[in-house]
């Protein structure tokens, strides 16, 4: 007597990732695909997919989409800000927010899209309290370096204006906006070095 034949099932993927380690896993992956294809290709089922584990297994790291958006930019918040205080400790006393603000920039230039992404309407430090407090420790890094002999208010306020001319640097040098007439042809770093020099320099003689 004939055996009917059968139908194979696909096999379900096997979680290969001890609970710790497909968290950090999804984290670099994401990273990838976030620095070769944009946000909008990230979704967890390819996450899960592309790492061999269960369509479900992303979810108990990340409930949505949204929330490994805002942890990929709550890591770039603590690896820019730890940048910045290496750059500090290692600078003279009166190079110090120059060091800063190169960090900043070379942050920047090396991960353009986890940059794009931290300060996007893709995540919010208001819906997710993890990212919203490794933001303000790079903003209160940078008050701290400014607020020598400061009142708050005036701490503040250069703070603010330190990290918008820096955060602008960055900026055009990542969208390469910087017109050739200005100097667009020169190494990106030896260019945002000239102008971090020249921010604060005096202006005419005496």
């Amino acid at each position: 007597m004939l055996s009917m034949p059968t139908s194979r099932t696909r096999p379900k993927p096997v979680d290969r990732y001890h609970h710790g380690d497909l968290r950090a896993a999804l984290l670099r992956e994401a990273g990838h695909v976030l620095a070769t294809a944009g946000p909008e290709a990230l979704s967890l089922r390819e996450l899960a997919r592309a790492l061999g584990v269960s369509h479900n297994a992303p979810y108990k790291h990340f409930a949505t989409r949204d929330a490994l958006l805002a942890a990929l930019a709550t890591e770039g918040f603590r690896e820019l800000t730890a940048d910045g205080h290496e750059a500090a400790a290692n600078a003279p006393p009166d190079e110090v927010m120059r060091a800063r603000a190169m960090a900043y920039i070379r942050f920047a230039l090396r991960r353009p899209a986890v940059f794009k992404l931290m300060f996007s309407r893709d995540v919010s430090g208001r819906a997710h309290a993890e990212l919203g407090g490794a933001a303000r420790a790079g903003f209160f890094a940078l008050r701290h370096a400014v607020a020598s002999g400061a009142t708050d208010r005036t701490a503040n306020d250069a703070a603010l204006a330190a990290w918008a001319f820096v955060h602008g640097i960055a900026h055009l040098l990542i969208d390469k906006q910087i017109p050739e007439v200005l100097g667009a042809g020169r190494p990106p770093e030896e260019l945002a070095r000239d102008m971090v020099r020249a921010f604060g320099r005096p202006r005419g003689g005496s």
